[in-house]
């Protein structure tokens, strides 16, 4: 007998919360334990739970006579997905409390039941005023953990409120279309054609958004290799790198592959294109995105940092290094950022953001061109790293982006900043150093 979804929803929650895995992670395995099409609401359930869950706390806590206690960590998940489904779904509340009380006995809570289902029978009543409170605290209206409220807020005081907002909304689906088999124009032909509403982005001349999200196996060219999936901030990476024919490129830290591809793509005569990854398993993932694409790397499963284990002495005359970082800047992508990130993270991310810099920077030509990128939103992961950096080294120029030529983001001392947006790009940081 198939154990209740609502159960199984319970289970994903908390293999992120008690085994610090992501939920890119962890949800695949527990799809495969429901019926295929119950996928999409287990996937809807565990990204928005994890999405609003500081506000679900702070409801259910606002719910509850005494507060449960620590060992009943799954019945507080499981009463936050019955308010989630209550509060932020079209399931009709009946069948939302009815499987989520169902789901009690499943997780060993018999005995909670009758709790369960009075905490979400009084959130039913009280629904109205509980989705209009604003009294709350801005990190329980936005949801997110009070250590990022308040560095968003330090770093950005102008923007902190839209940045949280965005984070909380669905991410779009954006595309980068592959220029060598087709145009943008012909593409959103064929995508109007089929009824599918898209539009082109607006800073990234390849790129191409859907209005509404869908399987992109179904669409036009996939298995043609007609486009990759990459947000429009994550496509602008190859406009800054200046690539040309013959030259040595390497994208360090390179999974899931979405960058190599577009910078072979961007100039198919490159002499050589290196990737190099440290999971194998993601290294793996690299060359199946190359092979959907008929494209060609050479891909390395080994650590960026320890050059002497993948480096032949040829110095390259691009790189991309998108430096492993807190990932504030796609939180809208991955929801579970709010439950895993620590504040002391950054520290350590940082740390290993420059040394990962100091370690490929000798690999890198005379007058060459290193791109260092992240996907976070805070400076001392990026702004800070490259003026460390600029510190350290007596062979370093930075690059000026400047409006004119790159018309987005917000300029910041050695670089770009673009914050998530609604409707539109992740945040995601760019610098250009050039050595010298």
């Amino acid at each position: 007998m198939t154990e209740n979804l609502r159960a199984i929803a319970t289970r994903v929650l908390l293999d992120i919360q008690e085994n610090q895995r992501s939920l890119t992670a962890v949800l695949p395995y527990y799809q495969e334990q429901v019926k295929p099409e119950d996928r999409a609401l287990l996937q809807e359930l565990s990204f928005g739970t994890c999405r609003w869950f500081q506000r679900l706390d702070f409801i259910q806590a606002s719910l509850l006579h005494r507060p449960l206690r620590k060992r009943d960590n799954a019945a507080r998940i499981l009463i936050n997905l019955g308010l989630y489904q209550l509060l932020f779904t079209r399931i009709p509340a009946h069948a939302a409390i009815h499987s989520t009380v169902d789901a009690a006995p499943d997780l060993g809570m018999k005995h909670l039941k009758g709790l369960i289902n009075g905490l979400l029978r009084q959130a039913q009543r009280d629904q109205e005023g509980l989705q209009s409170d604003t009294s709350a605290p801005v990190e329980v209206q936005f949801s997110h953990p009070d250590w990022i409220v308040h560095k968003l807020k330090a770093n950005w005081p102008d923007h902190y409120q839209e940045i949280l907002q965005a984070n909380n909304e669905r991410p779009p689906l954006t595309l980068r279309i592959n220029t060598g088999l087709t145009c943008r124009e012909t593409f959103l032909e064929q995508l109007q054609a089929q009824g599918i509403d898209a539009v082109a982005t607006q800073f990234s001349p390849t790129g191409v958004t859907l209005t509404t999200p869908c399987d992109v196996k179904m669409l036009p060219g996939f298995q043609e290799g007609w486009f990759t999936v990459q947000d429009e901030a994550a496509q602008l990476c190859t406009t800054l790198l200046d690539l040309k024919p013959g030259q040595r490129v390497l994208d360090a830290c390179a999974a899931p592959g979405g960058k190599t591809c577009a910078i072979r793509l961007t100039e198919p005569n490159l002499a050589q294109l290196v990737a190099v990854e440290k999971d194998p398993q993601r290294a793996e993932r690299i060359n199946e995105n190359l092979e959907r694409l008929n494209i060609h790397a050479d891909v390395i499963a080994a650590d960026a940092m320890d050059t002497a284990t993948w480096w032949d002495g040829q110095a390259f005359d691009r790189i991309l290094l998108d430096a492993p970082c807190s990932a504030t800047g796609v939180i809208r992508r991955h929801p579970d950022i709010k439950l895993l990130r620590r504040e002391q993270d950054i520290a350590e991310l940082a740390k290993l953001q420059l040394h990962l810099l100091e370690a490929v920077w000798p690999t890198l030509k005379a007058n060459g061109i290193l791109v260092y990128a992240t996907c976070s939103v805070f400076p001392q992961e990026n702004t800070r790293i490259i003026e460390r950096f600029q510190a350290k080294m007596n062979d370093v120029d930075v690059i000026p982006l400047e409006p004119e030529q790159y018309p987005w983001g917000i300029n910041t001392t050695v670089g770009k900043q673009l914050l998530p947006q609604s409707n539109s790009h992740d945040g995601f940081f760019y610098a250009c150093l050039r050595k010298h």
